[in-house]
């Protein structure tokens, strides 16, 4: 009882309580049964339900992570909620997310969480990394170290909203470097929203080259 109204308001309503988020918004804008592609998230017919449902892509060209997990669909209220982590400092929406990603973390073991980085100049002009804070909240809730420092992205290029597919592969192309080895079975690369995939993608390949054997995106929002 004590616990219930002590309970802070829902970060999405603001007016149940939530822990972070309200069970009527969770299930309005936070679906579990969102039929999905395994690999890339991407939404796909209620009839190819199944957990090992592919798209057309993935089949033809599969890419250098293994599988996807989204928290939602990037539409609102999702999307001003991320706006607003990212450009106003509304770090507790980044605690929510990592709660609530945690909650559906695959059920095998992951050895750390990895969160994709931002330039230099990008991390200067922002103050922090909206990722970062995301994942740090999804690896104290999962038990597993975040790995910080694991990726560095090592060139300024421009943001990728506005490109095309072609486009965004290359704008990202060797964009990051692990400075070390990473002896790992399996981890959890971590985004705030996933649109064509070219950036969780590049980020694989190198975790991959840098010795990890498996990648799981975790992101909180997928574009429909």
């Amino acid at each position: 009882m004590l616990r219930c109204l002590l309970m802070p308001d829902c970060v999405v309503c603001g007016i149940e309580a939530g822990d972070p988020i309200c069970a009527g918004c969770e299930r309005d804008y936070f679906p579990r049964g969102t039929v999905r592609c395994a690999i890339c998230a991407e939404r796909l017919p209620a009839s190819e339900n199944g957990s090992l449902a592919l798209c057309g892509r993935c089949l033809a060209h599969a890419p250098h992570f293994d599988a996807t997990i989204a928290g939602a669909d990037y539409a609102p209220p999702v999307d001003g909620m991320i706006l607003a982590l990212k450009f106003q400092a509304r770090l507790d929406l980044g605690h929510a997310f990592g709660r609530l990603l945690a909650a559906r973390a695959p059920k095998v073991a992951i050895d750390a969480v990895v969160p994709v980085p931002l330039s230099r100049l990008r991390l200067r002009e922002r103050g922090f990394n909206q990722v970062e804070e995301i994942a740090r909240s999804l690896a104290r809730e999962l038990g597993r170290p975040c790995l910080r420092f694991a990726l560095q992205r090592i060139a300024e290029r421009p943001p990728q909203q506005g490109l095309s597919l072609a486009r965004r592969r290359a704008n990202v192309r060797h964009a990051f470097v692990a400075p070390s080895a990473l002896c790992l079975g399996h981890v959890v690369l971590v985004d705030d929203v996933m649109t064509s995939g070219s950036t969780l993608d590049e980020a694989a390949a190198c975790l991959k080259r840098a010795g990890v054997g498996k990648v799981t995106n975790m992101v909180a929002a997928r574009t429909p």
